[in-house]
């Protein structure tokens, strides 16, 4: 039935596919084999989650009537980063011999740097790309920092952040998408605005303060009838009267608390506030209650990180290239809140540098990028040459990667590796 209903088939990124969905194909194509498939070897990175290059090869033998057309011709790079990609996957053993070749010219030459260490190495690229944004008025989204690994996206959103430059995180999370940024975040928004009823739900229950569902609930159909935002339905009579003693209190300390804390955002030093915060809502100890210990520690680690970086910010200095003005928390707090909502505008493409893991940037194209921790050990990454003696293969895919994060340049790559 199946067969008769679909006459032709297109299967694209061929190299991706897995054992099943090769005998699916098969079965579909059936007798009359109308099938286009299109498909890399050269871009078979998904080997660790089941795809099987030779899914290619054995086309060639299953189809004897097989047509291969070759595209060659690159339409996005220049002929160095080309050149560049060729000499890496040429140490691969090959399924189709291929040559990409470009007439978009010679292009800049492919920089290759050395850092001490994985701060230098942020340090460098963000400098590097700040100087060649302003000698070459290009836009931010013109920029790309490709790496391995999602763990090594936070000391470069770290530094991206020191020196305001917009970014945007694919294929992994960026910082403000974190739940335990996202906990906190709540609380300042709530002190920014008490209407904020998203903001009210998380920072009352987040950790628990006794404030159940059943209260919340009848919060919100009260606040909704009225036309009110949560925050102010907690303090009308009416309300009031129509839930227990116990409840009543929890509430109104937590919004009692929230206005004690709208009170000193304005006059206080952010650390400060933020800190004692911290110590009112027993955070430490809540995300030790609910999660295991190193991931416990690894969240706190995040929250001091966000804690430190709002609490410079709100210090007045004017430390060589960082003017700190010595923001209170309310300006901070805007400004967070500018920065987490322009991570998610959806409307076209943000003006940002985009962060992705090599995984998640295949298919996609950047004017300039920075392929950052090319060492051994991360790209290539570890497994790979422990395994590698005894399976060639893990090896191969990771060449194949570095081939990806290579063609993902348009005009200009920058390789960066540490020594230690």
């Amino acid at each position: 039935k199946w067969q008769r209903k679909l006459q032709y088939l297109l299967i694209d990124e061929y190299q991706d596919t897995n054992a099943c969905q090769y005998k699916l194909v098969k079965m579909l194509t059936g007798v009359r084999g109308q099938f286009t498939a299109v498909g890399d070897d050269d871009q078979a990175i998904y080997g660790w989650r089941g795809a099987d290059v030779e899914n290619l090869r054995q086309l060639t033998e299953d189809f004897s009537k097989l047509k291969v057309i070759k595209l060659e011709q690159n339409y996005r790079s220049t002929v160095r980063i080309l050149r560049g990609a060729n000499a890496v996957i040429s140490n691969n053993p090959k399924l189709f011999d291929k040559k990409l070749w470009s007439d978009l010219g010679t292009g800049d030459l492919i920089q290759v740097s050395a850092a001490m260490s994985e701060e230098a190495e942020a340090e460098s690229v963000i400098m590097k790309l700040q100087a060649h944004k302003f000698e070459h008025r290009t836009k931010f989204l013109d920029y790309a920092i490709l790496y391995r690994g999602n763990h090594q996206a936070r000391i470069f959103e770290q530094q991206l952040r020191n020196h305001k430059i917009p970014y945007t995180v694919s294929g992994g999370q960026s910082f403000f998408d974190k739940a335990e940024i996202k906990d906190l975040i709540s609380y300042l928004r709530l002190i920014a605005n008490e209407d904020d009823d998203p903001a009210f739900i998380r920072a009352a229950t987040t950790p628990k303060k006794g404030i159940g569902n059943t209260t919340l609930e009848r919060l919100g159909e009260f606040a909704s009838a009225h036309k009110i935002s949560l925050f102010a339905a907690a303090f009308e009579g009416d309300f009031q009267s129509e839930i227990g003693n116990k409840q009543l209190d929890d509430l109104l300390n937590f919004c009692q608390y929230i206005n004690k804390l709208q009170d000193r955002a304005v006059r206080d030093a952010a650390g400060e506030v933020l800190n004692d915060l911290l110590t009112t809502i027993q955070y430490e100890a809540f995300l030790y209650d609910s999660e295991e210990p190193r991931a416990a520690e690894s969240k706190w680690n995040n929250v001091m990180d966000f804690i430190g970086w709002l609490s410079k910010k709100g210090e007045a200095s004017t430390e060589f290239g960082n003017e700190n003005d010595g923001k209170n928390l309310l300006e901070l707090t805007q400004m967070v809140s500018l920065m987490s909502m322009l991570e998610g505008r959806e409307d076209g493409e943000p003006d940002a540098v985009k962060l992705s893991t090599l995984h998640a940037a295949k298919g996609l194209e950047f004017g300039h990028v920075f392929l950052i921790g090319c060492e051994e050990g991360i790209l290539p990454h570890r497994e790979s040459i422990d395994l590698g003696a005894a399976d060639p293969t893990k090896i191969e895919e990771e060449r194949r990667l570095m081939y990806v994060g290579i063609t993902r340049a348009q005009k200009s790559l920058n390789i960066s590796w540490c020594k230690k």
